[in-house]
């Protein structure tokens, strides 16, 4: 008798599964995603351990030494990962196609290689003479960068156990198939399981593994949700091809502070380091222009300097529209209202549009007041003093509230060349020494009106 082969319903997008094809995932509310795939038996196989550590010990007597970290040597990446990779863990790096994440990590198992370590890049995506040509032009050569090209993960695994790599790199996990499943490469199954197996040799030898996802049109990583719950950080590798400068930023990372960002430039010959983000952002911005202003982000730890620029100007429709790049949609049209009703700028038969320079997303509720100040600039044609920045939250009523990291906003201020900055009265309290610059503390929208312009 012919055993009946168990199957379930995948969504493609989330991974919730189902008994029976749905129309509509309950999860993830996306239409026409379910596929039919066979259930596998548990992720962990026979042949790895099901233990993974030493019986339960006080948390006062587990002790660490300075080397749980390995140190890159780039300094964008070690800073997003929290000062480098923690050995045993399993990052997970996505971004959209092209974009140059198997460049990057090319370029870190290179930096590893030349401080002695021995790395393994796993490819299923290109043969070993196409990423010959990569390493020609990014300058990656060396004897213990190994070039692996297969998509059989019980082969890789052997491997792994055979050379003891001191750091694995899997490009991508979507190529992987496992022959426990049926299902082709790619789909929920094989990703869930490839990756399972991935992470458990991962934590069971200490060897750090960098996994490369792909991405969805939306911009999350492809496959099973679960997958960013299963591997310690997750990196997105972000930038617009119009631009030089890449962003790879950590929204997950359980050995660091999240949402650090790390920049670099694509040039010739692979990515270079941006030292200073703040400079590249304003190297090009214009002097004397209505409707700019410049902004002190926090990006994670890190304070950014950004430009801000906005255009008001009547409509020649009934609706007047709204168009922001870079900032939340929505956000912007709560504080035109908001500058509309206390400052009397009657902003409703008028276009708004918004842009942050340079393709920076910015999102932080701190820079609501460089949104209001670019506005009320180019609605009055009146440019603000090039040394100025402004930043605070701004609430419904035209208070300007409180934000973090303050003194860190100002130093990079200070240090970039402006001498004045406009932020909330709440830090009053906050003292700033050694800081050559104006401070002006105001509490409302009249009084930054008053005072900028």
């Amino acid at each position: 008798m012919v055993k009946k082969i168990k199957t379930a319903f995948y969504c493609r997008n989330c991974g919730h599964q189902s008994p029976k094809w749905l129309g509509r995932c309950p999860s993830c509310a996306e239409w026409n995603q379910f596929v039919e795939e066979e259930v596998g038996s548990s992720g962990v196989g026979s042949d790895l351990p099901v233990g993974l550590s030493e019986p339960p010990l006080p948390i006062d007597v587990i002790t660490l030494n300075d080397r749980e970290r390995i140190v890159i040597g780039m300094a964008e990446m070690d800073h997003v990962l929290g000062g480098g990779i923690v050995k045993g863990s399993s990052i997970l790096v996505g971004g959209d196609p092209g974009i140059g994440k198997s460049t990057l990590l090319l370029q870190v198992l290179q930096c590893l290689a030349h401080k002695g370590l021995t790395v393994l890049y796993v490819s299923g995506e290109e043969s070993a003479r196409q990423i010959k040509l990569r390493g020609q032009r990014i300058g990656a050569s060396s004897e213990r960068l190994l070039i692996y090209v297969e998509t059989s993960l019980d082969a890789i695994l052997r491997q792994i156990e055979e050379i003891k790599p001191d750091v694995v790199a899997i490009d991508s996990v979507q190529t992987m198939y496992s022959s426990r499943l049926s299902s082709a490469p790619g789909s929920v199954g094989q990703v869930r399981e490839s990756s399972e197996r991935l992470i458990l040799i991962s934590k069971k030898t200490g060897i750090p593994i960098f996994l490369i996802g792909h991405v969805t049109k939306d911009g999350a990583i492809a496959g099973p949700k679960v997958l960013e719950h299963m591997v310690d950080a997750v990196l997105y590798f972000q930038g617009d091809s119009g631009y030089a400068f890449r962003i790879i930023r950590g929204v997950k990372n359980r050995y660091g502070p999240t949402n650090e960002i790390g920049v670099f430039e694509m040039r010739d010959k692979g990515l270079t380091e941006v030292a200073n983000p703040s400079a590249l952002f304003l190297s090009e911005r214009p002097k004397g222009a209505a409707g700019s202003i410049v902004v002190p982000s926090m990006e994670g730890t890190r304070p950014i300097l950004v430009e801000i620029q906005s255009l008001v100007s009547e409509t020649n429709f009934g609706m007047p529209r709204r168009t922001t790049i870079g900032v939340d949609h929505n956000r912007v049209s709560l504080l035109a209202a908001v500058l509309d009703k206390i400052c009397g700028l009657h902003l409703v038969n008028y276009d708004i549009f918004i842009n942050v320079a340079g393709g920076v997303r910015l999102s932080e509720p701190a820079i609501d007041l460089g949104i209001v100040s670019a506005l009320a600039s180019s609605f009055l044609g009146r440019p603000i003093d090039e040394g100025t920045v402004v930043c605070g939250e701004v609430g419904l009523t035209g208070e300007v509230r409180g934000i973090s990291h303050m003194e860190a906003r100002i130093r990079e201020a200070a240090k970039m060349g402006f001498t004045r900055c406009v932020f909330p009265k709440t830090d009053a309290g906050d003292t700033f020494p050694k800081i050559d610059m104006s401070l002006i503390r105001i509490s409302s929208l009249k009084e930054m009106v008053d005072t900028i312009f």
